[in-house]
C-alpha cells in the first residue's frame, strides 16, 4: 500500500468516525462527552482528554446530564450523558491551550 492509499483511508476512517458520533447524538438526543467530542472531529485518545476536561467544567456549568450505563466489549459502564445544549453550556467554560482542542471547543459550542 502507497502513502496516497493510507492517506486516504486514514481521511475516510476519521471523517467515517465523526459522522457515526454526530448521527448517534441524533438519533438519541444525548450522548456522552467522549462521543460528542468525536462528533467535533477529535480522535478518540484526544476526545478522552477534552471529555475528562468538560467533565471536570460540567460542575462549575452546573450541568447535571442524565446518568446511564455504556455497553462496550461486554462489560457495563456507568456513565453521564448530555444534550448538545448542555455540552455547549460547559464548552463554553472549557480554555484549552492546544489549537486542536480549542477548535473541538468551538465546534462544541456551535452545535447546540
Amino acid at each position: 500500500m502507497n502513502a496516497k492509499a493510507r492517506t486516504a483511508r486514514r481521511i475516510l476512517r476519521d471523517r467515517t468516525r465523526t459522522q457515526r458520533a454526530a448521527a448517534r447524538i441524533t438519533r438519541h438526543g444525548v450522548g456522552t462527552l467522549a462521543i460528542h467530542c468525536v462528533a467535533a472531529g477529535l480522535g478518540i485518545r484526544e476526545a478522552r482528554t477534552v471529555a475528562s476536561s468538560l467533565r471536570k467544567n460540567a460542575a462549575k456549568a452546573n450541568v447535571a446530564g442524565t446518568p446511564g450505563t455504556s455497553y462496550t466489549n461486554g462489560r457495563a459502564r456507568t456513565c453521564t450523558r448530555y444534550t448538545r445544549a448542555e455540552v455547549a453550556r460547559i464548552a463554553v467554560i472549557y480554555r484549552p491551550r492546544k489549537p486542536a482542542y480549542q477548535i473541538a471547543a468551538a465546534r462544541l459550542t456551535l452545535a447546540a
